[in-house]
């Protein structure tokens, strides 16, 4: 399986999960999602998934400052509606990450573990999304820009030529090239494209 090298140097997020450790999925119920897994749940890779992944990356790491996140223990808010542009491709990879959902998440075992009723959309905030910790209530706000981080001024006349369907295979192997050295950059610069603010 082959994939831009860049995918294996992204940090991993760490995490624990009392409900894995219960039902016998992982020792201490403590494991890593690496950004390798988020694009394959995905399928691909681009500045939304990986917007997504430093959202929930820089936010978790806020929260919980010097131990592992708690899975299932996280609350995600975001501004716009499940509906509007990608908010529900960054709302799936931030599930996959916290395991928090909206309605359609695990239940629980006997009222414990729920992973459902802990992500909102159409929140009444002023940011890209806000995290908090279920169990202490502490929250940040993070804002997610990658404007900063401009594509290769060779991507339109690419994408022109994807879309009318004249491409060859070695303009689409240049486009995807492109695409994720842009994407590669992103994470290189994660502090211009991110904004933790505790609250």
């Amino acid at each position: 399986m082959g994939y831009p090298d860049f995918f294996d140097e992204v940090e991993a997020i760490e995490l624990k999960d009392p409900l894995s450790l219960v039902l016998g999925a992982f020792e201490n119920g403590e494991y890593a999602i690496t950004y390798v897994e988020v694009v394959k749940a995905a399928g691909h890779s681009c500045p939304t998934v990986a917007g997504a992944y430093i959202m929930a990356l820089e936010a978790l790491k806020a929260l919980y400052p010097n131990e592992r996140a708690v899975r299932g223990n996280i609350k995600v808010e975001f501004e716009e509606a499940l509906e509007d542009g990608v908010a529900g491709v960054i709302g799936n990879v931030i599930s996959q990450i916290t395991g928090a959902t909206d309605k359609s998440g695990f239940k629980g075992l006997q009222g414990q573990f729920a992973r459902h009723s802990l992500m909102y959309f159409n929140a009444k905030i002023d940011s890209s999304a806000r995290f908090t910790r279920v169990d202490t209530g502490k929250s940040v706000d993070v804002n997610y820009n990658p404007n900063s981080i401009p594509a290769d001024s060779q991507m339109m006349p690419l994408m022109q030529k994807l879309t009318s369907g004249e491409a060859t295979p070695e303009d689409v192997k240049k486009f995807g090239e492109l695409w994720q050295d842009r994407v590669k950059r992103i994470f290189e610069n994660i502090n211009e494209v991110v904004e933790v603010t505790e609250l």
